[in-house]
């Protein structure tokens, strides 16, 4: 289970090497480029991916192929 993604920030989650900012994920390791890399597979597969709310639990994904 995550902390989930703010809505101001979902816009900008697969941007290269952003990290969604709060004091809880500056403690948890990473470059911010996850969901860039997953984003550019997908873009070339002509498929799609998606954040959604899943609180409290944190945050679900949805990925769409053509």
């Amino acid at each position: 289970h995550g902390i989930g993604i703010p809505d101001a920030e979902k816009g900008r989650i697969f941007d290269k090497f952003y990290r969604v900012g709060s004091e809880d994920t500056r403690n948890t390791k990473g470059t911010g480029l996850g969901l860039y890399i997953v984003k550019q597979v997908l873009d070339k597969h002509e498929a799609t991916i998606k954040v959604k709310d899943n609180k409290p639990a944190g945050s679900v994904f949805e990925v769409v192929f053509g």
